[in-house]
């Protein structure tokens, strides 16, 4: 989705949304020259999200699929754009209650904060306490040819253009009385062994607040937070201690009754799908001990025969197990569709569902964050009525994701293992 930035350009952003009517509404800032896709800003968002709230991250301007050009933004116009994701969020879906930023995001989530009334909580990770920090990453810039005012500047290997009223503004910020004035709890996160903030950097950030103020060590994270296992954890810390500050919507709310989301369709899907009653177990039965491997599988009144092929040393009486997974996630997400193109009103015809299973090597996969070993892969692909427009096609795609079985597979899942009675 996107939004009119403050600068007046459209700004992508992503929306995590909970399962079920989140607890919070959190806008989540990115580090320096990063995008809202960045490891630590998307973990953090989607376990905010597991956790229960509805999280806003965005590309600043000039940045990743945001329009506008980057060379002309500072720490300021970056501060604005938090602002005006805060504002579009409460007007869309609901008041910002929880400020996260990393990095650079966290120091325009402690100017922010005085600027958006409903913001109970900020929370900073990895970030500097003085928005000159970041000048030792210009280090080396040179004048560009596109101007006098801008330089070139290699950061983490990418060349970018800035303009020199970025530092001209980065030298005017007064961060230490922000943090003083703040009538906001803050919630500093960082790593006695980032490279690139040092932890002195979260002393001072939190030396310069007002109580409430809690602080608690990534010890053993890097500054991007590449480890899966670290993010989950600051996602933790997050979402707990945001709940003693960050008010829940409550029936009473206006903007969680009245002023509903502008697309309440998802909202209603997610609830629904999250209040599905638990069903009773399937019940699958050998059919023959003495040959072959097909066996039939009964769910209340429903039956089907489940088999090996041919080839494998079954009589194909039936999908292979694998096929019949397949088969569930294909028909859940066809299903999440319909539910969410009913309550928008939207008449469609018929959904295909294509759904494929391999084994792959994870270094051939880009878009997977293992890189070792071998890992399982779905494919699938969605096809759907011609007549929807472009618009109505990406909503039905993004939906697919929030059907329960997608969440099943992508998620934790524990299978214990008992020996039942003889007589079952």
């Amino acid at each position: 989705m996107s939004f009119p930035g403050a600068q007046g350009h459209d700004l992508a952003a992503t929306l995590e949304l909970p399962d079920g009517r989140p607890r919070g509404y959190a806008v989540m800032a990115h580090c320096f020259t990063c995008t809202s896709d960045a490891h630590a800003t998307t973990r953090i968002s989607r376990m905010l999200a597991e956790r229960g709230y509805a999280v806003l991250r965005f590309d600043f301007t000039g940045l990743g699929d945001s329009a506008g050009d980057f060379a002309e933004t500072t720490f300021t116009t970056n501060v604005e754009d938090l602002v005006a994701a805060a504002r579009w969020m409460g007007r869309e879906w609901g008041e910002v209650g929880l400020l996260v930023g990393h990095s650079f995001g966290g120091a325009a989530a402690i100017a922010a904060a005085g600027q958006i009334d409903t913001v109970r909580a900020v929370v900073t990770v990895a970030a500097p306490a003085s928005t000159d920090h970041v000048r030792h990453l210009l280090r080396g810039a040179r004048p560009s040819d596109e101007g006098e005012d801008r330089l070139k500047v290699d950061i983490g290997g990418r060349p970018f253009v800035i303009g020199r009223r970025f530092l001209d503004d980065i030298s005017e910020q007064s961060q230490a009385e922000r943090l003083g004035a703040m009538d906001a709890a803050l919630l500093v996160l960082h790593s006695p062994q980032d490279r690139v903030v040092g932890i002195e950097q979260a002393g001072k950030i939190f030396a310069a607040a007002s109580h409430p103020r809690s602080f608690v060590a990534l010890d053993g994270a890097d500054h991007l937070l590449s480890d899966h296992a670290d993010a989950e954890f600051a996602a933790g810390i997050i979402a707990t201690w945001g709940a003693r500050y960050v008010p829940e919507p409550t029936a009473a709310d206006p903007v969680a009754e009245s002023q509903a989301p502008a697309d309440e369709a998802a909202r209603a899907v997610s609830t629904a799908l999250a209040t599905e009653p638990v069903l009773e177990g399937v019940r699958v039965i050998e059919r023959d001990a003495d040959s072959g491997y097909a066996h039939t599988a009964e769910a209340g009144r429903h039956t089907w025969v489940l088999d090996e092929p041919t080839a494998a040393g079954g009589d194909d009486e039936g999908p292979d197990p694998y096929q019949v997974m397949l088969s569930a996630l294909g028909a859940c997400t066809s299903m999440t569709m319909r539910m969410y193109a009913r309550r928008k009103g939207w008449d469609y015809g018929s959904t295909t569902v294509t759904v494929r299973h391999s084994r792959i090597h994870a270094r051939d996969c880009q878009e997977c964050e293992t890189t070792e070993g071998r890992l399982e892969r779905i494919d699938r692909t969605i096809t759907v009525d011609p007549d929807l427009s472009e618009g109505q096609r990406e909503a039905l795609l993004r939906i697919a994701d929030k059907c329960p079985v997608h969440r099943t597979l992508t998620g934790t899942v524990e299978i214990f293992t008992e020996l039942g009675p003889e007589d079952a």
